[in-house]
């Protein structure tokens, strides 16, 4: 028989302790270093600091649930919210495929270490989207360089620009440790070939490499936008310059002729 596992972004982050405190109250609790797992009446499901919770064998009016109850300890939501669905069932041994799951056992720490990796994958996913909507909406800016030499923006355009692309790769900056190999294999090595096969099957490694390449690509717009800003303030000193010295040739020239007369 299968069963549904979800993963869920809905928010940058959880405010952790309490996160933890309020799932204390209703069910059984584990914390780890950066996850927390609870069992319920029907499955397990594992939270993570980075503004994700993975389902195992609950129904989406449960997951939902729970959801609802953790929104008070969410840092900047996510509306509407990044999901996975896989199905999962149990067998003789391990087997893994993009959205079928088998897994040999239903020891929590199982499902704990395979959630970190669709916890990592359904993150990813937000940053993906986050980079390609960015990429998008600037993409005219490179291209009217190229085909006509300048970006048509006002200079507080070009600095609003500046900011919004700032703070979209920053965002993803900042948060970048959180795609890094977990530290809790370093404390449970058994449990390591699980989250090294999910992550290899999920093209974690990959597709963090897209995402840096992209990264860089912003970076990129960011310089030409910058030269771009001191460019149009060098044009504009320069008029400036050209304005003032033909003024001061005029007046020479009224007061040459005042002195005449």
């Amino acid at each position: 028989m299968t069963m549904r596992c979800m993963a869920y972004c809905t928010a940058d982050s959880y405010q952790f302790r309490q996160l933890l405190e309020k799932l204390k109250k209703h069910f059984p609790s584990t914390f780890y270093r950066d996850a927390i797992h609870i069992a319920t009446s029907r499955g397990d499901a594992c939270f993570f600091s980075y503004g994700t919770a993975v389902f195992w064998g609950l129904t989406e009016e449960e997951e939902l649930n729970l959801l609802g109850k953790i929104k008070p300890v969410e840092i900047d939501p996510i509306t509407p919210f990044e999901w996975d669905r896989y199905e999962f069932s149990y067998g003789e041994k391990i087997r893994i495929q993009r959205d079928e799951l088998v897994l040999p056992n239903s020891d929590p720490m199982t499902k704990l270490a395979l959630s970190y990796g669709l916890a990592q994958s359904v993150k990813l996913s937000v940053f993906e989207e986050t980079i390609d909507q960015t990429i998008t909406k600037t993409r005219h800016l490179p291209e009217d360089l190229a085909r006509k030499g300048k970006i048509f923006l006002s200079r507080k355009a070009i600095s609003k620009k500046i900011g919004e692309l700032f703070i979209d790769r920053s965002s993803i900056n900042l948060h970048s440790d959180i795609l890094d190999e977990p530290d809790f294999f370093w404390e449970y090595p058994e449990h390591h070939p699980l989250y090294r096969d999910l992550a290899k099957c999920l093209d974690l490694t990959p597709r963090v490499e897209v995402l840096n390449t992209r990264l860089g690509i912003i970076g990129d717009l960011l310089e030409i936008l910058s030269d771009q800003l001191n460019h149009q303030h060098s044009s504009i000193l320069e008029w400036t310059i050209i304005w003032l010295i033909v003024i001061e040739v005029v007046l020479v020239l009224i007061s040459d002729v005042f002195h005449l007369i």
